[in-house]
Order: structure tokens, then C-alpha cells, then sequence
């Protein structure tokens, strides 16, 4: 035990030095920027060098093996770099730039691609370079995405797709979309579904973006049109997606419990801007009272949630496993995130509603379009409804009550 804190000691030393070489100061408080959900992001400057600086380090995504372009970190050390690049100002912003590679596709291919397919596609994934899309959802397929309809025929030697998704994130700034298919028609609806992936910039791939009350908008919806996906790019076993698509959404759910945030960089804590918006008492307190316990009962939240990954982390040894716990922590993040919101938007008050103008800060403007962006969050990767079946099957032992698979 005291060998492994050591190891981890020096790792932290490690960081905190490169770092302090690495992370243009620039950017301190500027992590907002890069998460992006409409259009594409121009990486320049400092940006760009960092984002390089990372990619090459393979901190970009630290628990990928490093032949694949990570960092080859075990999740402890992963959670240490998160904590010193918090503590001065940095962020990662490649998972926002490889839209749902880092935390969707690029695992899965880890555990079902062959060794072309993870030489191929991981190290772009890694460097923030080649950005993913997912095609699930359809407009008769939300809820029960078993009964998707788009179509894979078998050519030979690729496959050609018809058919339409929605929701379909970033589909129009993304290079690579991985996208469940129907590929047996004459079996049962989960029996006939394949994994397969396929490249965005072909002529049978069209996409239509899809606006939000937030402003802005990574929905899209796609249309496949004699698409082309190459058989080397099946994903698993053919007829066999609905396992590799299942365990794809668990990467998801842990992606979304604070445990692999693209990085901190807030500039300000909550507590200081509501003492800055709301003002001090003569003890130098947060004048109000009320809102005072409100925010010191979310923080003690959001740091119990936090200490809740650590120890997961520390019970896994170091082992990348996701399980039906992730169904707990993304309910938990989601609070969390969704309250903070809510707090914040109440801090700044009429100055956190405006949507344009010079008597608005930057700041400002983007606390109501996280605030409205942040009721997704409930919603997508499977809803909290969904994670609370998930939990009381998989975790508590109670009985089915949802359809069977």
C-alpha cells in the first residue's frame, strides 16, 4: 500500500512538472471554449499547441494503451493528472474534439476491434484529430432502438446502407460514424443487427441539423443513401451488435459521471462568484442565508460524488471496468450538474437570463444556454428513468419489469 502511494506521489510530481511546461497559460479559464455543440471549432495558436502537446504525451486519453496513441496511465494515475490539471487552469479538450470517439467508440473498439481496426482508428482518435459520430436512434427507433430499420445489404466486399437515424450528434462535423444496422431481417429484431463503421465524407451520407431552445444544437438528423461501409470495418460479430451496441452505451453512462470530463479550467469557484453577485454579510458570508445552505449542501454533494469515483477507481485496482454501476454515478453527475446550473443561474439572477447584448458578460450569455443545454442531461444515454431500471435489475436484485435483453 505504501509502495503504491509512493508511485503515485512521484506520478503527481511528474504531472505537475509537465505541465508546468506544457499548458499554455493562455488558456487558464478558457476550457468552455472547446466544448463544442454546434459547428466546427478552430484549434489555433496555443490551442493547437496544446492540444498537440497532449495527443503526443497520449494524455489526451491517459488509460489508452499507449501502442494506440495513450497515455498507458492506470485509472488512479488518470485521476491524479484530472486533479493537477484542475488545480492549475488546464483542460483536455480531446474528448470534445473527437465528439464521441474518446468516450464511446474508441473503447469499444478496444475490447471488440481487431488489431487493423484498433491500428486504424484509434491513434486519430487519441490525438483529437478524426472526430465520431453514432448512429442509433431512428424516427421510428428511439425507446426501442431494436426496431431499427436501417438496412445493411451485403455487396460483397463492403456494405451498402439505406435508411435514416436522429440525434445523431455532431453528424455534420464528424469524419466516422459507427452505426448499428439491420443485416438480417428474418431472425429476431435483436438476432439481425450488426455494428458497423463507416466514413461520413462519401456522397451516400447526407445530414440536416436540428435546433434546440438552448441556441445551439449537436443534433442532427442522417440519411443514408446507398452508403458505403467496408467489411473490414465490421465491428464484433456479424448479427451480433446489439451485445457490442449495449456495451457501448456502458461507456457512455461512465463517460457521463464526472469520472472522464474533458478538464476543469473554471476559472472562478461557485462559492466566490456568488459572493461576488450576491454579496458578503459583515462576517463575510454569502449575504443570503438560504442560498448559503443550498450551495454548501451542492458542494458537499458534488465532492461526495467525486470521492464516490475515487473510490471505485481505488476497488477496481487500476482495472478499466465499466459495469452497471455507471447507471448510478450518471444519475449522481447528473444532479449534481443540473443543480449547479440551477444555482448559478440564481447567482447571477436577471444578469444569468440575458440571451445577447453589451450589458451581458460572455460568462454571462452562457449560463442560460448550459442552463437549458443541462435538461438534456437527464435524457440522453439512456434516461434517469432508464439508469433507475438498470439499477434496481443489474445492482438490487428486483424483479424485470421492462422487456427481457
Amino acid at each position: 500500500m505504501a509502495e503504491a502511494r509512493d508511485q503515485l506521489d512521484t506520478f503527481r510530481a511528474e504531472a505537475r512538472a509537465w505541465l508546468e511546461q506544457n499548458f499554455p497559460k493562455s488558456l487558464v479559464g478558457r476550457a468552455g471554449e472547446y466544448m463544442v455543440v454546434e459547428g466546427d471549432v478552430r484549434i489555433e495558436g496555443d490551442a493547437l499547441a496544446w492540444r498537440q502537446r497532449l495527443g503526443e504525451k497520449g494524455w489526451g486519453t491517459p488509460t489508452w494503451p499507449r501502442e494506440y496513441g495513450g497515455g498507458g496511465l492506470t485509472q488512479l494515475e488518470a485521476r491524479v493528472l484530472q486533479e493537477e490539471m484542475a488545480a492549475v487552469g488546464a483542460f483536455n479538450p480531446i474528448p470534445m474534439l473527437a465528439g464521441m470517439g474518446v468516450t464511446m467508440v474508441g473503447p469499444t473498439i478496444l475490447e471488440y476491434g481487431t488489431e487493423d481496426q484498433k491500428q486504424r482508428h484509434l491513434p486519430g482518435i487519441a490525438r483529437g484529430e478524426v472526430r465520431w459520430c453514432l448512429g442509433y436512434s431512428e424516427p421510428n427507433a428511439g425507446s426501442d432502438l431494436a426496431s431499427l430499420a436501417t438496412k445493411a445489404e451485403d455487396k460483397g466486399d463492403y456494405w451498402e446502407i439505406n435508411g435514416q437515424k436522429i440525434w445523431t450528434s455532431g453528424a455534420d462535423i464528424s469524419d466516422w460514424c459507427g452505426a448499428l444496422v439491420r443485416t438480417d431481417s428474418k431472425v429476431a429484431k435483436r438476432d439481425g443487427i450488426s455494428f458497423v463503421m463507416l466514413t461520413m465524407h462519401q456522397p451516400g451520407v447526407r445530414t440536416r441539423p436540428i435546433k434546440l431552445i438552448s441556441g445551439a444544437s449537436p443534433f442532427c438528423e442522417t440519411f443514408f443513401d446507398n452508403a458505403r461501409a467496408e467489411k473490414t470495418d465490421l465491428l464484433g460479430k456479424l448479427n451480433d451488435g446489439w451485445t457490442v451496441g449495449k456495451r457501448l452505451l456502458q461507456h457512455e453512462r461512465a463517460s457521463q459521471t464526472g469520472g472522464n470530463p474533458a478538464g476543469g479550467g473554471r476559472a472562478e469557484p461557485l462559492q466566490d462568484m456568488a459572493k461576488r453577485y450576491v454579496g458578503t454579510d459583515d462576517e463575510g458570508r454569502l449575504a443570503d442565508p438560504d442560498l448559503r445552505v443550498r450551495l454548501a449542501n451542492h458542494l458537499m454533494s458534488a465532492k461526495a460524488h467525486g470521492l464516490t469515483l475515487s473510490r471505485i477507481a481505488a476497488e477496481a485496482r487500476g482495472k478499466q471496468q465499466v459495469t452497471a454501476a455507471a447507471s448510478i454515478l450518471k444519475n449522481s453527475a447528473t444532479s449534481v450538474a443540473q443543480t449547479r446550473s440551477e444555482l448559478t443561474l440564481e447567482i447571477m439572477g436577471h444578469q444569468g437570463v440575458g440571451w445577447d447584448g453589451d450589458e451581458f458578460s460572455g460568462e454571462e450569455i452562457q449560463t442560460v444556454r448550459t442552463w437549458l443545454f443541462g435538461k438534456a442531461m437527464s435524457i440522453y444515454g439512456g434516461s434517469y428513468e432508464v439508469q433507475n431500471n438498470i439499477i434496481s435489475k443489474n445492482i438490487l436484485g428486483l424483479p424485470e419489469t421492462t422487456q427481457k435483453g
